[in-house]
């Protein structure tokens, strides 16, 4: 296993910035807590920050060096809290302004995606009196309906006839002003790490639920998380390569994670990206991480490294 040899004093005082008002709240301030832990293990001069609406006051008081963001959800992957540090000059872990906000509407994400040629499902941008049978039209039956600005498939829903559908696009207005519906790939779903512009091993992940949504993501013990996944050498490498595309296309930077779909021919989707994936130690990209040889503690040094070389 690799070491952490970087000085902790290179950091200086830290901010960690966790929890927030979005709706990923208990899961920010869970992954919060295992970066603290891990900081203190490091010998990193770590403070605890709760996000609310005087965080830019809380910050310019602090004398903080660099800050490192565990917030999930709106607040800290949309750009707002990576502008409130930019204002104040703080260095901060992954992507910057553009990147957030580029990752975070699944709308933009796709477009720029398509734009550049890249596989991603269909999909349809819906206003509360969408017709029904013009969707299923336009994208057949199932598919998916999301908020744009959502993580951890909050509000989402899958849809397999008519009538559950005006159901499910409420229930999406309520999360979001936004909503797409997208059409739905049969087949096994993969996530991809990317640490300082390197892909970390693939995880499927595999539920017998419906699909990998928030009850199979932290509340299932049926979640099935495999690292090595079932994929040839020469498949992991095309899905590794593809995320890191996606990746760049959006503009993010440091670390984050790619969402992948692979069809029953084997072709693969883009479905969604991550600026500020969970970082519990039973998170994905940590998983990846020891996959790689990479411990918990290694890995938030190296997240941090990144704010060493910043230029934004």
């Amino acid at each position: 296993m690799n070491t952490v040899n970087v000085d902790p004093q290179l950091f200086g005082r830290v901010a960690v910035l966790m929890g927030g008002y979005s709706a990923e709240r208990e899961i920010s301030l869970k992954s919060g807590r295992a970066v603290m832990a891990a900081m203190r293990a490091l010998d990193i001069d770590a403070i605890e920050i709760d996000v609310d609406n005087n965080v830019s006051e809380r910050l310019r008081r602090g004398s903080f060096d660099r800050a490192f963001i565990v917030l999930h959800g709106r607040g800290g992957e949309d750009g707002e809290i990576q502008g409130v540090l930019q204002s104040l000059h703080i260095p901060y872990t992954g992507s910057g302004i553009s990147g957030a906000v580029l990752s975070m509407n699944k709308r933009i994400s796709k477009q720029i995606w398509q734009s550049q040629g890249l596989p991603t499902p269909e999909y349809l941008r819906l206003d509360r009196h969408s017709k029904v049978q013009g969707v299923i039209e336009k994208l057949g039956l199932p598919l998916v309906i999301k908020p744009v600005n959502e993580g951890s498939s909050i509000g989402m829903s899958k849809v397999t006839s008519e009538e559950s559908l005006q159901q499910a696009i409420q229930l999406a207005f309520e999360y979001d002003s936004e909503v797409i519906a997208e059409q739905w790939i049969q087949g096994a779903e993969y996530t991809v790490s990317i640490l300082n512009g390197t892909a970390l091993p693939v995880i499927r992940l595999k539920t017998p639920r419906e699909f990998y949504d928030f009850e199979a993501k932290y509340l299932a013990n049926s979640t099935e998380y495999l690292c090595p996944c079932d994929l040839t050498e020469e498949d992991e490498l095309r899905c590794q390569q593809l995320a890191l595309t996606a990746f760049d296309a959006l503009n993010m930077t440091g670390w984050g994670r790619i969402d992948i779909m692979a069809d029953e021919q084997g072709r693969f989707y883009l479905l969604e990206a991550n600026s500020v994936p969970g970082m519990t130690d039973h998170s994905l990209v940590p998983m990846a991480a020891k996959q790689a040889g990479i411990s918990f503690e290694e890995l938030v040094s190296r997240i941090l490294q990144g704010t060493l070389e910043e230029t934004r």
